[in-house]
């Protein structure tokens, strides 16, 4: 006898060439994490926080992918009705991934496995926290940083992908995010804003040198990093076909265009282009890009890199100097930032063509659905932080900080060969 089908599942109908490529969609996306991400990361840093900051990209995806499979998963997609209880979260159907099946399937990915598509969207859930961790690096305790990020995951995390993916109240009313602008990086990036001014600014900030250590690493991040965006936005469209070729060109475009938007600014400021600069602009248009990605024509693409990579230098740069916030690695700056252009011109850009979906975008439902996202995660972050500093402390000493998180925090340091 065949069991029940749970409330979000269906029977599979295997695609083999859907399969195939979200098999390889969900490695790229965990190719951001690690080593991308990592990497990006530990270059940015002063040398004495290298591992302490790529600790925290493993830590990140160790913890978030037992907890996905514990319950993140089923509170996440279970239940996509979007009536009652279930437009804020999904159900507990799932716990422990029972009655996820070989031949089971969830209502939004009938063609491949359910244990691929929960695998594929635990990748997403795992870069989410380990981009906040840019904001405190250099400052934090690697056990602040573990309950932080628990927390926020089942608090933040899971609700919103529930509302925007998963039968939840914003995609119900017409919230366009193909790939996680909102979700992802509009998330992380403002909570990584209350995180930098909940635990203040690293010591010696605005005085000491606080330049990147190594920017070869930072190089080698970045590329992975755009290398596996591809699996993060053609893999969304969650089939073999032409909608993610459509997103896989949208983001190649709009990283490039992210490049110019961000350089020509920091040329004519600076007299000089940097490869810093180069790298987070490429960022920065694939941050705008993502929630239209699969909703534009390349067109649209080619503008949202660009103003894209325009609003995140704005902010990363002249904000944060005229506001004086210590966001160490810029993630409200470029994730934030980005993320709620990207989010808004999905609303101007959306094409029906290119999506059937588009056909009913709205600036207005871009802009209430981005903003709803934008208040849960500061007050939540706010309230997960409080608890945390309470509970087990935030900050390290101050002489640990100044000896670096490496020796303080993991008993480890790069040595000179």
């Amino acid at each position: 006898m065949t069991p029940e089908l749970l409330p979000h599942q269906v029977a599979l109908q295997l695609d083999p060439a859907a399969t195939a490529w979200l098999l390889t969609a969900t490695a790229l996306v965990l190719l951001m994490t690690l080593p991308g991400l990592a990497l990006f990361y530990a270059g940015m840093v002063r040398k004495k926080n290298v591992i302490g900051t790529a600790a925290h990209a493993v830590g990140a995806a160790a913890l978030v992918m037992v907890l996905w499979f514990t319950c993140g998963y089923s509170l996440a997609f279970g239940k996509p009705t979007g009536e009652g209880l279930n437009a804020l979260i999904g159900g507990l159907d799932a716990v422990l991934l029972n009655g996820v099946r070989p031949d089971t399937a969830h209502a939004l990915a009938k063609d491949v496995p359910e244990f691929l598509f929960l695998a594929y969207q635990m990748t997403f859930a795992v870069i989410t926290p380990a981009l906040i961790a840019g904001a405190f690096a250099e400052r934090i305790r690697f056990s602040a940083f573990l309950v932080f990020t628990a927390l926020w995951h089942l608090v933040v995390y899971v609700p919103v992908a529930h509302w925007v993916w998963a039968g939840g109240f914003l995609g119900a009313n017409g919230v366009l995010d193909f790939a996680g602008g909102a979700v992802v990086h509009v998330n992380s990036g403002v909570a990584g804003l209350v995180c930098a001014l909940f635990l203040g600014p690293r010591r010696g900030w605005g005085r000491d040198n606080l330049a990147p250590h190594n920017l070869a690493l930072t190089m080698i991040g970045a590329s992975l990093l755009w290398v596996g965006w591809i699996g993060f936005n053609a893999g969304s469209a969650l089939a073999a076909d032409g909608l993610a070729a459509t997103a896989l060109v949208n983001t190649l475009v709009a990283s490039a265009t992210g490049v110019f938007g961000w350089t020509i600014i920091e040329w004519g400021e600076r007299r000089r282009p940097t490869l810093l600069g180069m790298l987070t602009g490429a960022v920065a248009g694939l941050v705008a890009v993502t929630p239209a990605a699969g909703f534009v024509d390349p067109k649209g693409a080619f503008v949202i890199g660009l103003i894209g990579g325009a609003v995140c230098y704005a902010t990363a740069v002249w904000l944060k100097r005229a506001l004086k916030y210590d966001d160490s690695l810029d993630v409200f700056g470029v994730h934030g930032a980005g993320g709620l252009a990207g989010a808004l011109l999905t609303g101007v850009f959306a094409d029906a063509a290119i999506n059937p979906l588009g056909k009913d975008a709205s600036l207005w439902a871009q802009t209430w659905g981005t903003l709803a996202v934008v208040a849960w995660s500061a007050l939540a972050t706010w309230a997960i932080l409080w608890v945390v500093n309470l509970t087990v402390g935030l900050r390290v000493a101050k002489d640990e900080e100044i000896e670096g998180l490496d020796l303080a925090q993991h008993g480890e340091a790069l040595h000179d060969s």
